[in-house]
């Protein structure tokens, strides 16, 4: 195939040009008011990890804005609720404690970056201050920040992202229909529809 690949440092340097000022100042390794703000009012956001290997995987987490506790001004707790118990983003922290945070919030196209070490914690005092609807954690990502910045919303505005009247989500089969034909299961389409359907939301914090 005719591509023409990158391979060095320096070639990737002279094709994009120079970094921009403002996006070299803009780092920072400990928490802003604004930075807490943010985190207060932000509901959802996506964790990336890697194990020994290098093999990457990046997990959602969501739960009511302000989900993400503050510890002190470099280190946060993101709980953890019930899921399908795969954990790969577990695993990878055991191996590699280097994570990428990126947190969102709806209508907004900025985005808070944060990158850090992160480790797995199974008690603690403020775990308490993490129950919702009952649910209190069986573990948190503790996390100690080594880097934070707000990144621009270029990419949600070319996307439209937050702009309704682009949203098309009937183009896609529903999530049964996915599963049932990716992967191979005992359930039929029908059972799938039932379990994925209007009562899928109110085992959301039951474990």
């Amino acid at each position: 195939m005719d591509w023409a690949e990158i391979k060095s440092e320096e070639e990737l340097r002279e094709l994009l040009g120079e970094v921009m000022p403002r996006a070299v100042t803009k780092e920072r390794a400990v928490l802003h008011e604004r930075d807490r703000e943010w985190l207060a009012n932000s509901p959802f956001c996506l964790i990336a990890t890697a194990d020994a290997s290098g093999a990457c995987d990046v997990s959602p987490k969501g739960d009511p804005a302000g989900f993400t506790h503050v510890i002190d001004d470099t280190t946060i707790a993101i709980p953890d609720r019930p899921g399908n118990r795969r954990a790969d983003g577990f695993h990878n922290i055991l191996q590699n404690p280097y994570v990428g945070l990126l947190y969102l919030v709806p209508g907004r196209g900025e985005t808070l970056r944060i990158n850090g070490r992160a480790r797995l914690v199974k008690e603690a005092p403020f775990f308490d201050e993490l129950i919702v609807k009952g649910n209190r954690p069986k573990l948190a990502i503790v996390v100690e920040i080594e880097q934070i910045f707000f990144h621009c919303a270029k990419a949600f505005l070319r996307s439209n992202l937050w702009k309704p009247e682009t949203w098309n989500p009937d183009a896609l089969p529903s999530h049964a229909a996915i599963v049932k034909s990716v992967q191979k299961t005992e359930e039929s389409l029908e059972e799938l529809e039932r379990y994925y359907g209007d009562s899928y939301a109110e085992k959301l914090y039951k474990v």
